[in-house]
């Protein structure tokens, strides 16, 4: 298999734009590894590529699952296998772009790799769960899915039985699959853009009042109104789960506007974390704008070998 190019990093550090350029430059196509992009009708707060966009460069991995579909890592990572079969059949070049850790992680390293961190939701709706059904009711419903984990976990172990149930849901995958440590690594090219804290803030701010004028509450609204749950995951995303509460009531216009922004820019904190720990980046700062730093991955593309000028269209 030829190694993929993987540009990742937290959101709005342009990784779109700076894959797009590399896509053409490659006469490659891009994976989209972005948990709200595989929505239908998740468009504006998603930051999906425009028509336009899609037009110069082919994208896989958008518009795959309806709202109210459950879409676990498990499932991208299947639908990516078959999308880099596809790509590289065509003698083309694979990208994969996107901020969503987890779905990097599976998609690199299938699950070779510990277990993903817990996510403070889903563990505070197990750990409610709990409470109501108590453990041995939740290890019956652990039996089902992952009667393996579950032969080893005793039906009073409420710790490790939330968790076998908290990974099951995240990933689509049995904790004692994880646990097996047997998968193949794909090779890859991997870069990650950042920059200065204080621009990173300022653009995650300017996003924001972008989506709001591109439509945004619109988008929500017409989500709502076509009967999506809004406690489905898909509509729990940043600026979704926030303008449903405006929607509803529950904050003023400003404070959820306000909301969405501190929150994006903690979740900007928590993706630099996670992808600080994935082995074999080469970070590059981003603030010098997308041609720079398309044409800089370029230059180190080149000089790691397997890409040259003979590949280009």
């Amino acid at each position: 298999m030829q190694p993929l190019i993987v540009i990742l990093g937290p959101t709005a550090t342009g990784k779109t734009d700076v894959g797009i350029l590399l896509a053409e430059r490659w006469n490659g196509e891009v994976i989209s590894a972005d948990s709200s992009a595989v929505y239908r009708g998740l468009d504006i707060g998603s930051a999906k590529p425009t028509p336009e966009e899609q037009q110069r460069v082919r994208f896989h991995l958008i518009d795959v699952a309806d709202p109210d579909e459950v879409f676990t890592a498990a499932k991208f990572r299947d639908l990516a296998l078959q999308a880099i079969g596809d790509i590289q059949s065509r003698g083309k070049r694979v990208l994969v772009v996107g901020g969503t850790g987890l779905y990097i992680r599976v998609l690199l390293h299938g699950f070779s790799l510990a277990p993903p961190p817990a996510d403070p939701e889903v563990r505070a709706r197990w750990r409610a769960e709990l409470e109501r059904v108590g453990a041995p009711a939740l290890h019956e419903r652990l039996k089902r899915i992952d009667p393996v984990a579950a032969a080893r976990i005793h039906p009073n172990d409420a710790v490790r039985i939330t968790r076998a149930l908290e990974v099951y849901e995240m990933t689509g995958v049995p904790i004692s699959q994880w646990q097996l440590h047997a998968q193949t690594e794909l090779p890859a090219f991997k870069f990650g853009l950042t920059m200065p804290r204080e621009l990173l803030y300022q653009r995650i701010d300017r996003r924001v009042d972008k989506m709001i004028e591109m439509g945004m509450l619109q988008e929500v609204q017409n989500l709502l109104r076509k009967g999506y749950n809004p406690d489905q995951p898909a509509l729990k995303g940043l600026g979704y789960r926030h303008l449903i509460g405006y929607i509803q009531g529950h904050v003023g216009w400003d404070e959820a506007v306000q909301l969405w922004k501190r929150d994006t820019r903690r979740f900007a904190k928590r993706q630099l974390t996670w992808f600080r720990k994935e082995p074999g980046v080469h970070w590059i700062d981003a603030s010098q704008g997308s041609e720079k730093t398309a044409e800089l991955i370029n230059t180190l593309l080149m000089e790691q070998g397997g890409f040259n000028d003979a590949e280009v269209d």
